[in-house]
Order: structure tokens, then C-alpha cells, then sequence
């Protein structure tokens, strides 16, 4: 199991098959019966703890799950402050869905560092080809946020839902269309005007 804190408030979890031979269990099982693996979760959050110092003692959780090409589960957890007073979590499990015929991705980050964060993140993820999923990509800055275009995004590559999965931990999709592109394109500030995801990954990982 690796367990990589993202933030004071997110981490991500990587379990592979073996890791849960014990459990009997294996990660199609626990994608189609998430809720009734609470154990697992548990296990996890202690892990975490231990590991990361990641405390959940009070809080909400989200916890996104998605099946890697390695035979493994990866989870994201973000946690949110509930009744200091309670101590009982409360677990959300969400399945990401997208649509996996887009051409064209626009994606808002809040700012730089956030940017910076995914790319260290996609960075560590192994057999990801970033020019085979998108061969066209940018980074502008409007109106005190960041957003990356992506152009020509071939959905159908093998290691495209994880790149999808780690690009919505840290940024916001937005509704893709042309109008918008050429207000950006128009109105905005280049920050990296080509290869973003490239010269994200060679400049700014850690």
C-alpha cells in the first residue's frame, strides 16, 4: 500500500491485489461493493494516520476510487470539517464519470500551485504518456485563475482515466466550447503557450 498526502486535506492511496489477499478480496469487488468494505476504509484511515499524519477524527470524507492498469485501486481522500464534537465518519463513495469522447478539456485551477501539484502528480504515476493524450496543450492565466487547455485528446489511450482521475483532484473541468476558448485565447495571459503538461512536469515537480 503507498499512501502520498496531497494536501492537509487529501491524500491518495494505492492499493495493488496483494495488498488485500488477506481480505480475500480484490479491487472489482470493491469497486462494485464499496459501501459494504467499510473495513477496508478503516484500515486505510489508520494506515494514513500512522503514515502521513492524516487525521479524519470529526470530519466528512470523499473518498474517489478508479482502477489502474496495474491491477491496483487508487483512492482519493479529501476530508471536511464536520461537528468537532462528533467523532463518527461518515463515508461518501463516488464513482468518477466523464466523457470519454472529448476532443477538447478545459480545466480551472485556483492557482499556480495547483498546477504545479498535478503535475508532480502525474509526474510519479507510471506508463503515463502524456504526448499520446494530448499532443496540444496550454496554460493561460484570466480573471485570477489558471486554466489548461487541452486540444486533440485522445480519450481511447490506455492510461487516459487515470491522467483524467489525478487532473480533477486538483482543478475544475469546465464546460468546453469554442466561444470560450477564443475568450480565453483573447483575454488571457499566456503562461505556457505550448507543451504545458510537459514543461509542468520538467519545471515544476518536486
Amino acid at each position: 500500500m503507498k499512501i502520498e498526502k496531497l494536501t492537509e486535506d487529501k491524500i491518495r492511496v494505492i492499493i495493488h491485489s496483494e495488498d488485500l489477499g488477506e481480505e480475500n478480496l480484490n479491487v472489482h469487488n470493491i469497486m462494485r461493493k464499496a459501501i459494504e468494505t467499510q473495513e477496508i476504509f478503516s484500515m486505510i484511515l489508520k494506515e494514513a494516520e500512522k503514515k502521513v499524519d492524516f487525521h479524519t477524527d470529526g470530519c466528512k470524507l470523499l473518498i474517489e476510487a478508479f482502477s489502474s492498469l496495474e491491477d491496483a485501486l487508487v483512492f482519493t481522500i479529501t476530508k471536511y470539517i464536520s461537528n468537532p464534537e462528533s467523532k463518527k465518519k461518515k463515508l461518501i463513495v463516488k464513482r468518477k464519470c466523464f466523457d470519454k469522447t472529448a476532443k477538447q478539456l478545459v480545466c480551472l485551477f485556483d492557482c499556480f500551485d495547483s498546477f504545479c501539484e498535478f503535475s508532480n502528480a502525474i509526474n510519479s504515476l507510471h506508463k503515463l504518456n502524456i504526448t499520446e493524450i494530448s499532443k496540444n496543450s496550454s496554460l493561460y492565466w484570466w480573471k485570477d485563475a489558471y486554466y489548461l487547455i487541452l486540444k486533440n485528446v485522445n480519450s481511447s489511450c490506455k492510461t487516459f482515466e487515470w491522467f483524467y482521475s489525478s487532473l480533477s483532484e486538483f482543478g475544475k473541468f469546465l464546460s468546453h466550447s469554442e466561444a470560450f476558448e477564443a475568450k480565453l485565447l483573447e483575454h488571457g495571459t499566456p503562461i505556457i503557450k505550448k507543451n504545458a503538461l510537459i514543461t509542468g512536469i520538467k519545471f515544476f515537480k518536486n
